[in-house]
């Protein structure tokens, strides 16, 4: 489970000690990433060298609404300090607006700066309907995108859902991940997520969501299959297992 999860702390108040922990254990654990504010990669860098785990930040993040220009330089620059996945927020407006043509100008400037390093491209799943997932994720697709993303977890509209998830996945097909991000704090809601078509989760839970299905006797894939089982689970788990809150859940979005 833990190779699915990007470790995830982009609070703008934290701190320093924050990203260091993140970091611990994000290595202890073996997340795919740990996801952060541009700021802190090159300290999550130099904290994670020598491990498996990638650094992914987030660009123009939370809204998406820079210049296509200003997302490449922005890009450019994480990955000098360190960053090996980029998050970038799309042009909400404007996909909002039907401008396809400039989201996806937008995407391939990220895209092109980041040299072959993955792109998840986030769309804002909750203030779109089906048919603007559709398009966005298409075009994000030929754009080179490695994931479409469902959530910032920042917006008032709500985070990544069920529907969305399995929307993204019809719409892109087998050969581009889905990343399900935003509210996912739970063990069930995680299952569910990756049944409905995620390849990753982006969670600031994922030391609890681990830690919980670590102690569950079932494997993940028959878990994937029943969420529900598990979730009936969760309360006969020994309490130590899950005790205690990580450094991304003391700054949860």
């Amino acid at each position: 489970m833990a190779a699915v999860i990007d470790h995830t702390l982009l609070k703008p108040e934290a701190t320093r000690d924050d990203i260091q922990a993140l970091c611990a254990e994000a290595r202890e654990l073996g997340f795919a990433a740990v996801c952060v504010n541009p700021v802190w990669v090159p300290l999550s860098h130099a904290a994670l060298v020598g491990s498996s785990v990638k650094v992914a930040t987030v660009i123009g993040f939370p809204f998406g609404a820079n210049e296509p220009e200003i997302k490449a330089a922005e890009s450019a620059l994480a990955i000098d300090e360190g960053a090996s996945e980029l998050d970038m927020v799309a042009a909400l407006g404007h996909i909002r607006s039907g401008d396809w043509v400039h989201v996806s100008r937008d995407i391939a400037a990220v895209v092109a700066a980041a040299a072959g390093r993955p792109v998840k491209v986030i769309i804002e799943t909750a203030i779109l309907d089906a048919a603007q997932i559709v398009r966005a994720s298409t075009i994000a697709r030929d754009a080179g995108a490695a994931f479409v993303k469902t959530s910032t977890g920042f917006h008032a509209a709500g985070g990544a859902t069920v529907d969305a998830v399995s929307t993204i996945r019809r719409a892109v097909g087998p050969d581009v991940g889905v990343k399900a991000s935003g509210g996912i704090r739970d063990c069930s809601t995680a299952l569910r997520m990756l049944a409905a078509g995620a390849t990753r989760l982006g969670t600031s839970s994922g030391v609890r969501i681990v830690r919980c299905l670590g102690s569950d006797p079932a494997a993940l894939d028959v878990l994937v299959l029943d969420a529900g089982e598990h979730a009936t689970r969760c309360s006969t788990i020994p309490a130590a297992s899950v005790a205690g809150r990580s450094a991304s859940e003391s700054k949860t979005y």
